[in-house]
């Protein structure tokens, strides 16, 4: 389960990013994440074959939309997969069978 998020290839209005640079920004998310108003730790950001991947699990939606809005503004021009899941806390409708 994989959406774009953000902009697909690089900016219109300017030049490729180097790789330094899109690190930089990826490492500047991570810490975005961690710091801001989610302090989301389980989210974890890589480089895969010229693509920033966002993956983890969150716990609402309303979390997931921040996430993707935070990804969109800093990596904003890169492309970006994300899979980016909503834990389910809702209580079990029956019992377990053991």
């Amino acid at each position: 389960m994989s959406d774009p998020v953000g902009h697909q290839g690089p900016a219109a209005s300017g030049p490729v990013p180097a790789a330094e640079n899109v690190e930089y920004r990826v490492a500047h998310l991570q810490d975005r994440l961690a710091a801001e108003e989610l302090a989301e730790l389980g989210v974890r950001t890589e480089m895969r074959a010229g693509a920033v991947v966002v993956t983890g699990t969150v716990p609402s939606a309303q979390c997931r939309e921040i996430l993707l809005r935070v990804v969109r503004e800093e990596l904003a021009g890169l492309t970006v997969h994300s899979d980016i899941v909503v834990a389910d806390a809702t209580r079990p409708d029956h019992a377990e069978e053991l």
